[in-house]
């Protein structure tokens, strides 16, 4: 067996409170599971490693391919940073309800807190409901001090940032970065690989058992950053048949490619595994005598050592397009 396969894996799908139908009914996902919030499309989580489910490597755990295939699946460079932990998780996300106000930690506090990596994540929305928004960052600068103030007096979204989205809004939210997924929001999540998260404020609401969720209200205060910008949403244009950055980081960097007919792909210059998601329409990966269909709401892994290859649209379609530089 080679590393010159594309991958796809099972989905692994989370049942939140504040979940919906739409990873079912509109990205495909088979489940009898109520409230799917969310569909882990690729993930080294420990506890939830993804699992190939095509070609000859079908059955076979994420985390064992990278250790037998090391650079070949990650690239060089990725490979000396995060040895056989698979540095991103993938998923998408359907908020039928707003999620909790969160935040996640940094690098340096999740070591010293958790042994696990922050969480710089990003947002890609492929669908909203009318009148749907998103919580992200404060207005204006703030302090611990005027946090504690309303979060007591339950006027914390007098302070927060709110912003209405539509298809193809994106949003970076680096660690610190007070956020939350509003209502009727449908998107795709890339983010490095951990699962930590700070829950603040959770809207008052009730568990299935009747409870309220854990807070974690005085661990966030020291993991919150205060600083307000001046712009949220991520600014980016589209070129038909060619990927366009949306958001560039140290983490990943991820591109939009909105594609008709065939697209050429040359990776020679990335020292990285590159995953795609499809958030529109269906394609086909190429390469020599092998083929692999993408449909909206599948996501597929590309190992490092696959550089040429080709994608073929039958129908207008969009692929999210990530990677490590």
């Amino acid at each position: 067996m080679s590393m010159y396969q594309f991958l796809k894996f099972e989905p692994i799908l989370k049942n939140k409170i504040w979940g919906g139908e739409k990873l079912t009914s509109l990205l495909g996902k088979k489940s009898a599971l109520k409230n799917i919030g969310e569909s882990w499309e690729i993930s080294g989580i420990k506890e939830a490693i993804s699992i190939v489910v095509n070609k000859e490597l079908k059955g076979i755990p994420l985390d064992e391919l990278i250790t037998k295939y090391k650079n070949k699946l990650l690239g060089d460079k990725v490979y000396e940073q995060f040895g056989n932990d698979f540095p991103l998780l993938i998923k998408f996300i359907d908020a039928k309800e707003a999620l909790s106000i969160q935040v996640h930690p940094n690098n340096d506090l999740a070591k010293k807190r958790h042994q696990s990596f922050g969480k710089n994540e990003m947002w890609y929305v492929l669908q909203a409901e009318e009148n749907a928004n998103l919580v992200i960052g404060f207005k204006k600068d703030s302090s611990i001090e005027e946090f504690d103030f309303h979060l007591k007096n339950k006027t914390l979204l007098s302070i927060l940032n709110t912003e209405s989205i539509n298809e193809g809004d994106a949003f970076y939210i680096p660690t610190g970065t007070i956020h939350a997924i509003g209502a009727g929001v449908l998107l795709a999540e890339i983010q490095q690989t951990s699962d930590i998260t700070y829950r603040i404020y959770d809207w008052e609401r009730k568990n299935a058992e009747g409870t309220f969720r854990e807070l974690h209200t005085e661990a966030a205060k020291d993991a919150i950053d205060y600083h307000a910008k001046d712009a949220y949403k991520a600014a980016y244009s589209e070129e038909e048949n060619s990927p366009s950055e949306i958001i560039s980081s140290p983490y990943f960097t991820t591109s939009i490619v909105p594609l008709v007919g065939t697209l050429e792909i040359n990776h020679q210059e990335k020292d990285s595994f590159v995953v795609y998601m499809c958030v529109a329409g269906g394609v086909t990966f190429q390469y020599e005598e092998q083929k692999e269909s993408l449909h909206i709401g599948e996501t597929l892994l590309v190992p490092a050592s696959m550089k040429e290859f080709k994608i073929v649209a039958k129908e207008k379609s969009k692929l999210l397009e990530v990677y490590i530089k």
